[in-house]
């Protein structure tokens, strides 16, 4: 299978202006130097960088903590630029990349993650765009329908449930919303089936899977690691917990499917290898 070429992702006219940032550190548990690991003939850093080339952003920059990947991404005519090596998450990272760059406070910035080598550039674009129309958003990110129990059991699987307006209200690794009536914890799967046509009126009925990218403006994105850390950010390991608990609002996009699988596992690796050889 070839990787596919999204076809007009930078063509719609109602997509902001924006900044792809994409936060790389050589350093993982799972998988070490993972930035620079080889997916059909090029660096998986390199693979994303491209991807996020071919949504609406004016620009896409690689923050990296180490000039192994600086020097990958040159080779490959990415720009990248190198941030402290002491960064305690990708929002850090991020956060002095802002800086680095001299974005503008109210410059629109998406963090694709860097192990997200099939992100889909229409979804970059949906992202980016939810925060000029939810003003009184300081994030948007992304979400789609569950539509198997395991998912909605497994602990790795990030749950988000939405308010009335479309805005985050909570995300977890437990089943949320749970259905306490229901012991299988499958009352929402006729729902689930149904939801394609029709998905914003299921929300807050129907399971939601949280997608992994994010939009800030780039004022609050400098802000964010100034703010205290949550207990249910400690708790659920979930760093945008911490935004919700301290007020700021995350407007949600509702894709209509998954986006192409990421890479945390040398197992992840050798499925999007092959996807891709």
């Amino acid at each position: 299978m070839s990787e596919p070429t999204p076809e007009g992702a930078a063509a719609d006219p109602a997509t902001p202006r924006f900044t792809v940032l994409i936060p790389a550190r050589m350093a993982s548990s799972r998988l070490p130097n993972k930035p620079l690991a080889d997916i059909a003939g090029q660096p998986m850093v390199v693979r994303v960088a491209r991807r996020a080339a071919q949504s609406a952003a004016v620009r896409v920059v690689v923050a990296a903590d180490d000039t192994r990947i600086l020097q990958a991404c040159a080779d490959h005519g990415i720009e990248a630029i190198l941030t402290r090596a002491d960064h305690a998450s990708g929002s850090d990272r991020l956060a002095q990349a802002c800086t680095d760059l001299g974005l503008d406070g109210d410059d629109i910035v998406v963090n694709v993650q860097g192990d997200e080598p099939l992100m889909d550039p229409h979804l970059i674009n949906a992202v980016a765009t939810l925060l000029p129309a939810r003003p009184e958003a300081s994030m948007g990110t992304a979400a789609h329908t569950i539509a198997s129990l395991a998912d909605y059991t497994n602990p790795n699987v990030v749950k988000v449930v939405l308010d009335a307006r479309g805005l985050a209200h909570y995300f977890s690794r437990a089943p949320i919303p749970f259905g306490r009536d229901f012991a299988d914890m499958a009352w929402w799967q006729g729902a689930a089936a149904a939801a394609a046509p029709g998905i914003a009126s299921m929300t807050g009925f129907t399971p939601l899977r949280h997608v992994g990218i994010y939009s800030y403006r780039a004022g609050f994105l400098r802000q964010f690691p100034s703010l205290t850390p949550a207990p249910t950010e400690t708790v659920e390991a979930l760093e945008q917990l911490r935004a919700l608990w301290h007020g700021h609002r995350i407007a949600v996009h509702l894709a209509a499917e998954a986006p192409g699988p990421g890479v945390d596992t040398p197992q992840d690796l050798e499925r999007v290898r092959n996807l891709l050889a």
